[in-house]
Order: C-alpha cells, then structure tokens, then sequence
C-alpha cells in the first residue's frame, strides 16, 4: 500500500503514462495561449497594462494530503491576487480615462466579476471546510461535490471571460474588419483555440474518475474530547 499509485486502484501503467502526457499537453498549450496573447498584447499594443491549480490533488497524487492542500490553496490565493489586481487595472483604466468611461457595460465584465467572487467564496469555503478551522468528517464528505462542482463551474466561468474578452477586444479595435492587422486576427484565432483546448483537456482530467487521487492511508490525529 503506503503511497498511493494507480496499481492500487486497478489503473495501468499505460493509464499512467496517459495521465501524465494529458497533463504536460494541458500546459503546453496553456504556455502557447499565453505566449500568443504576449506576442500580440507586446508587439502590437505597446505591452500589457495562471499552472492550473485545479490539477494540484491529481498531479501530486503521491505528496501527503495535507502539503497539497496547503499547495492548492496558495496557489489559489495568489490566482486570486493577480485577478484583483487585473480588475484594478481595468477600473483605473477606464476610471482615468479621459473622457472617464463606462464600468461592468459588457457581458464580459459582468462573467469576469461573477467568477472573481465566486472564486473568492470558494476559496473561503475550501479554506474553514478542509484546512482551518477545519469541519467535521461528516461535513467534509457533504460539502464536497459541492467544492468540486463550483470548482469546475468557476473554471469554466473564467474560460468564458477569457473568450468573450479577446472578442469583445477585438471588436473595440476592429481588428476583424481591418485587413492591415490580418496577422494579429490569426493571433486571437489561435489564442481562442488554444484556450479551448486546454479547457478541455483540463475538466477531462479532472473529471475522469480513473485519474482520482486514491484514498490517503495517513491517519487523521483526532480531538481527545472527541
């Protein structure tokens, strides 16, 4: 037994070497989307004003529970920081302008914000549910399918925020009507495609129930007023 291997759930070692090519592809094409939205942002815009953590239980599936969990939450909080910090930039942007304009106008920014709080709410959860203070057995099996649900639901919400964001751009500085910028069109086409295939490969990892991480052998130390 001891660690927890895909031989003790029954998996091959093809099953193995699959999980762990899917993986490696979700981030290289997660690395070509964003050095796509380098090119094109750095190149051409005069330069700008996420490793999935959704994976973390998976990937680290031989890692003690607790490192992993400490693991997926700061890298959730720091998701979340940089998100904060790129909603400021946004409000400032349109706050300074001159003329100031309009805030939360586009179904962009109304998903955008939606997955921000939601992704806040969960962390909050996730953090007093299976970390500190810390819920009972009982409550963390409930709560669960929950965390996982909105999990998933919020990582599609960011996808969407993703796509309708370089579309809504694209639109703005009318880059499909213009021929002359034909080669930055391509740079957002490829974008967007390689956005959905990495959303793709990533919510088929996480939803494949043959690449769970198997049941920890480690023994939880329970309360003596228990």
């Amino acid at each position: 037994m001891g660690k927890g291997t895909f031989d003790e759930i029954g998996s091959t070692r093809v099953t193995l070497q699959w999980f762990s090519i899917m993986v490696l592809s979700s981030q290289v094409v997660g690395v070509l989307a964003i050095i796509l939205l380098a090119v094109l942002f750095g190149q051409y815009r005069g330069g700008f004003g996420w490793t999935v953590t959704i994976l973390a239980y998976r990937v680290f599936r031989d890692v003690k529970k607790l490192r992993v969990k400490i693991l997926h939450g700061s890298l959730l909080a720091l998701s979340f920081i940089f998100s904060t910090i790129g909603l400021k930039a946004v409000f400032d942007n349109h706050n300074f302008a001159n003329p100031p304009k309009a805030n939360l106008y586009s179904l962009h920014s109304w998903v955008g914000l939606t997955a921000v709080i939601l992704f806040a709410a969960q962390w909050v959860c996730g953090f007093v549910s299976f970390l500190f203070p810390k819920l009972s057995e009982d409550l963390r099996k409930a709560y669960m399918p929950s965390h996982k649900f909105w999990g998933k639901a919020i990582f599609l919400l960011a996808i969407g925020a993703v796509l309708m964001g370089i579309t809504e751009y694209s639109i703005f500085y009318k880059i499909y009507n213009n021929d002359d910028v034909n080669y930055q069109r391509h740079l957002i086409c490829f974008f967007g495609v390689f956005v959905l295939i990495f959303a793709g490969i990533v919510l088929y990892l996480v939803s494949n129930p043959g690449y769970q991480r198997p049941p920890d052998n480690e023994i939880e130390h329970v309360p003596l007023a228990d």
